[in-house]
């Protein structure tokens, strides 16, 4: 039971204020007079001031709550290097046995672990979160159990209490780390592009002055090199990317005796290769409305430079105007099929025929130009089957096809044939059809096929769209010149700009229009692994080698037509490996650099400016379990060998009685004995005054 004295005013404040204020001006009054009894009339207004305040005695059912500690565990992948798993433990049991001794005290054990989305070690969070769901009042101190790699040091709560922090690792640790300084996220096709690492010893290393390292890099499933670099410096490695799309980049260096992980002797770089300006020489035979198609579908991509020559006056066109007066450009035959066809990525031979205008050594340089690694694309008119056609001319020892010389002049729908519903350029085309079915073409050149892949046929199964490779380069030819047509939404249209997207794509050999490819994202710890292939066999099972060198088979199954999956759970972090006959992937799962094995050393650095206002300590466990000592508020909470926490006293009221300290009829009676005591008083001085 507690008592306590508590005002519980008759009249308002200001009122009680204006009264003591007439009261003090009359005891004023009576001392510049010299009354005697002054003392027992401030006796009796004091009295009466009592009384108008009120007071009461409170009497409290006090019971009194324990007192909570918070014993925060790091249990993030940095502390399971060395012993430190093994110094946590302890520590634990330490702490709950020493807590359990101090009278009227618990403690609350709160776990934490690696944060989401390689976050590292987010122990403030963590506290905010175990503090906010504790009565403030009732902390009596925070045991942090960590290495001091924390890395949420800006959401550290306001601490009621000390905090202490008990730090895991020993003196001598020390550990050898490969760092990405700089990686950049692209990099232009064959341009050279610079990533910078650093290879750091950190803590108690042994010194090794002027000492080198092997470091060995690896660009996708390319053979690794090995070089030597110094340790402690930056280093600059120059990379031209070998393909549009993902490139993976690997560096690693051997593992040390006596450092504490090799977690961080690896490092995994992803660089997005993509090209510099696309060149594009379109070659328009004459003007069609076909030609307006390949512009508009170039011009729309930014990244495309377009050369672009539409024959408006053939050579045997004779209207007896004189050039001189004729407002067109020359065609620069040497300058674009001589100076420079090797700057283009991709030619396109719109109802281009044989009008002289091209010599044949010229066209002789566009074969070579296909074989060591160009592109070619025939869109084909009536000319192709004519005695003027591209096929009589040196193009027809690459040309895939060859023109019958008849021409089809009817209406049909386009198909897509069983082996271009396997091929990523048609893959997919017939659900873009609009209700009804594609619209119709009335055009088709007559070829037959002699080499490459026809992924779309005409009337009677006619090859209209064959592809083939050809040396290093790449091939294709349309055998129509109506797919204007479904740009112009004729019979409902159809996927006219994909088709010529993909189609201009897969030219360009971006990675993933190739048609026998292995392919894989990883999506957090899950593994997506995707096969294409336009073979009719399934393909066998793919080989997986995991970051420690252990390797699994993974049989892959059927999605779609040509298309082949398999889902692996990633069961390690690092960089994987997959390998299908000659095709070969790397693939990156997790963090391309985990956060927690950046710094390794335990240190309490980073968590000092916290700690310091509480007026707590941060103490190493290699040195001995601190012992527990109970600390007033305000005093210092950490000495040599021992931590402290701060009783809190916190109490919950059960019952509440409250009763005058005296009745008003006592108030009454003593403030008039006052009253008459100051008259005797002040009649005994007037009555010797007249005795005088």
């Amino acid at each position: 039971m507690t008592q306590i004295v508590a005002l519980q005013p008759l009249l308002a404040p200001w009122v009680l204020a204006v009264l003591g204020g007439m009261a003090a001006a009359l005891l004023g009054f009576a001392l510049w007079r010299g009354l005697k009894g002054w003392p027992w009339r401030a006796l009796a207004l004091g009295l009466v001031a009592m009384a108008l305040a009120n007071p009461a005695l409170q009497h409290e059912d006090r019971r009194p709550l324990s007192d909570i500690v918070i014993l925060l565990v790091d249990d993030s992948a940095s502390q399971n290097l060395s012993d430190r798993a093994f110094q946590t433990a302890q520590a634990i049991e330490a702490m709950k046995a020493k807590i359990s001794l101090l009278p009227n005290t618990e403690v609350r054990i709160v776990h934490l672990g690696d944060g989401p989305d390689n976050a590292g070690t987010l122990a403030m969070t963590a506290m905010a979160d175990a503090l906010a769901q504790e009565p403030q009042a009732r902390i009596a101190g925070v045991i942090l159990i960590t290495d001091g790699q924390v890395h949420d040091l800006a959401a550290a709560p306001a601490l009621p209490a000390p905090l202490q922090v008990l730090l895991t690792g020993r003196k001598g640790d020390w550990d050898r780390r490969l760092s990405i300084t700089n990686a950049p996220a692209f990099a232009i096709m064959g341009e050279k592009a610079a990533l910078s690492f650093k290879i750091e010893d950190q803590g108690q290393a042994p010194a090794e002055n002027g000492a080198k390292v092997d470091v060995t890099i690896g660009l996708d499933a390319d053979a690794p090199q090995t070089f030597s670099v110094p340790i402690g410096q930056e280093m600059t490695l120059p990379l031209t990317l070998p393909h549009a799309g993902i490139n993976v980049v690997q560096l690693s260096i051997a593992p040390q005796t006596g450092e504490l992980t090799d977690r961080n002797n690896a490092a995994v770089v992803q660089i997005n290769g993509v090209r510099d300006r696309l060149r594009v020489l379109l070659v328009s035979g004459e003007p069609n409305p076909g030609e307006r198609v390949w512009r508009n579908l170039l011009k729309s991509d930014p990244s495309v430079d377009l050369v672009h020559f539409t024959i408006l006056r053939p050579p045997e066109k004779q209207d007896d105007i004189p050039v001189s007066e004729l407002s067109l450009i020359a065609f620069p035959i040497k300058e674009l099929f001589v100076d420079k066809i090797k700057d283009f990525d991709l030619i396109i031979f719109d109802r281009y025929a044989m009008r002289g205008i091209l010599p044949m050594a010229y066209l002789q340089n566009v074969v070579d130009y296909v074989q060591g690694g160009g592109t070619v694309l025939v869109a084909a008119g009536p000319e192709f089957g004519q005695v003027d056609s591209l096929w009589r001319s040196p193009l027809s020892q690459i040309l895939p096809v060859e023109p019958t010389s008849q021409i089809l002049e009817q209406g049909f729908k386009p198909a897509v044939t069983d082996l271009g519903r396997k091929h990523p350029v048609t893959q997919g085309l017939e659900a873009l059809a609009p209700e009804g079915g594609w619209g119709r073409w009335f055009r088709l050149i007559e070829v037959t096929q002699r080499a490459g892949q026809a992924l779309m046929s005409g009337p009677g199964d006619k090859p209209l769209l064959v592809l083939d490779r050809v040396g290093q380069g790449r091939v294709a030819v349309l055998a129509s010149d109506q797919s204007w047509l479904w740009g112009k939404g004729f019979e409902g249209g159809g996927p006219q700009l994909e088709l010529l997207r993909r189609l201009a794509h897969w030219m360009l050999k971006q990675p993933e229009l190739e048609e026998e490819s292995l392919g894989a994202v990883a999506v957090g710890q899950s593994l997506t692994i995707t096969r294409r292939t336009i073979l009719d066999a399934a393909p066998p099972d793919v080989t997986v080698t995991l970051p420690d060198g252990t390797t699994t088979t993974r049989p892959l199954h059927q999605t779609a037509p040509g298309v082949f999956e398999a889902t692996y759970p990633a069961p390690q972090l690092g960089l994987y490996r997959l390998q299908q006959g000659d095709l070969a992937r790397v693939v990156a799962v997790g963090p391309t650099s985990a956060k927690e094995f950046e710094d390794t050393i335990a240190s309490g650095d980073r968590l000092a400016p916290i700690v310091a206002p509480t007026k707590g300590g941060i103490v190493a466990l290699d040195k001995g379990i601190p012992d527990l000592r109970l600390v007033s508020d305000g005093r210092p909470a950490a000495g040599r060998g021992w931590i402290g926490i701060t009783p809190r006293g916190a109490y919950v009221t059960g019952d509440i009685a409250v009763e005058p300290v005296l009745p008003a009829w006592a108030y009454l009676i003593l403030a008039a004995l006052a009253s008459v005591l100051a008259w005797w008083r002040e009649g005994r001085k007037i009555s010797a005054g007249q005795a005088l």
